[in-house]
């Protein structure tokens, strides 16, 4: 039976350092829950706090509706998938997985038909007879999650478990986690510093820095819907552009000045303002590299909303081109994602056009969005 999994103001602290403050979650049973953020966020430490290896400071740690604060980690019933396997060097692959069983008490008559079951659903089950330094890193990772779900655990734990493994292995695993997760319907809670990995695997995702929550929503809605500049930063590759911006009202509508530059503000974008008051004002406006463009037919259709730049890198994607564009107004470069096809060259002054309808707009000071859903 998967669990929820309910954090109420958990606290941690290291001597003076405050490495979780105050953390609210609550994770719904069988759902695929990813803690996201930069390095020392404090998205380990809580993991860890889950699965009973760190004490907990302040708050409450539940699953359901028990309180599991001070129970020792064997008795919670989680699996857990570390970053760098953990599995025994001197047992087989089959023998790796049959541990925790083992140590569960299963009955012995039925333990190799778990084992069997779960190696051929991480589709090692040929590998059962090896030891782990005849396999690959991808197959020692499919090993240690075949040990963490063959005990059947409610809440599933894993920490940066494919970091260790190249961009085509980390790809399939990411899929194969997915399909594994599908499959059991377990409570899974994935670490991760790699937006890419939240956002293709995760129901929901709670964004993390400093030991504070900056937004917990699905993949998309972050995506759409930054809840602040750090999560509108760090979520999108490559990263939002962010502009100092002044939001002047003109006969016709709102602007956004900045440098030499005006762009008109869609009236539906205006209405969404958190308050009027921001008109008049400085606020930081951002915009994702693909919503600006220099292809041709966004170009002819343009209204109120070009500006010039120049080009100052292009890099081939091959299936897309970023564009690295001086723009007035804005120190480092502007970055867009445009066609494969796009005709600029290192060195010309081209017209872009800004996808006003998908502009963000944040407080300056407190770096929180201005906009409404």
């Amino acid at each position: 039976m998967s669990h929820a999994v309910i954090i109420k103001k958990a606290v941690k602290k290291y001597g003076n350092f405050t490495a979780l403050n105050g953390v609210d979650l609550e994770i719904r049973p069988g759902e695929f829950f990813t803690l996201l953020g930069p390095s020392g966020c404090g998205k380990t430490t809580l993991l860890r706090m889950i699965a009973g290896f760190n004490s907990v400071d302040g708050g409450e740690i539940c699953f359901d509706d028990k309180v599991i604060n001070n129970l020792e980690a064997h008795k919670r019933d989680i699996g857990m998938v570390f970053q760098n396997y953990a599995i025994f060097p001197h047992l087989t692959v089959a023998e790796n997985v049959a541990y925790g069983l083992k140590a569960k008490k299963c009955p012995k008559d039925q333990i190799p038909g778990k084992v069997e079951e779960a190696l051929e659903l991480v589709q090692i089950g040929q590998l059962k007879d090896r030891k782990p330094n005849e396999l690959s890193g991808g197959q020692q990772q499919r090993v240690a999650l075949a040990r963490a779900f063959v005990i059947e655990p409610g809440v599933l734990l894993m920490d940066e478990p494919l970091s260790n493994l190249d961009a085509k292995l980390r790809v399939q695993m990411r899929t194969e986690i997915t399909k594994l997760h599908q499959r059991l319907q377990t409570t899974f809670i994935y670490v991760t510093h790699d937006q890419t990995e939240a956002m293709t695997m995760g129901t929901r995702i709670v964004v993390m820095k400093d030991g504070f929550i900056q937004q917990v929503d699905t993949p998309q809605n972050l995506y759409d819907y930054p809840a602040n500049l750090f999560v509108g930063s760090f979520i999108g590759s490559p990263q939002m552009n962010f502009f100092d911006a002044k939001l002047v009202k003109r006969a016709d509508g709102v602007w956004a000045e900045f440098g030499g530059n005006a762009i008109k503000v869609p009236d539906a974008k205006v209405r969404k303002l958190v308050d009027e008051s921001y008109i008049g004002k400085e606020v930081v406006m951002g915009i994702r590299p693909e919503n600006i463009h220099d292809e041709e037919r966004f170009l002819s259709v343009a209204d109120n909303n070009l500006v010039e730049a120049k080009v100052e890198v292009v890099e081939l994607m091959g299936s897309e081109t970023y564009l690295y564009l001086k723009v007035d107004g804005k120190e480092s470069n502007v970055v867009a994602r445009v066609d494969p096809r796009s005709t600029s060259r290192t060195g010309d002054t081209v017209k872009v056009a800004f996808e006003t309808n998908r502009l963000h707009f944040f407080d300056k000071d407190t770096e929180l969005s201005i906009l409404n859903r």
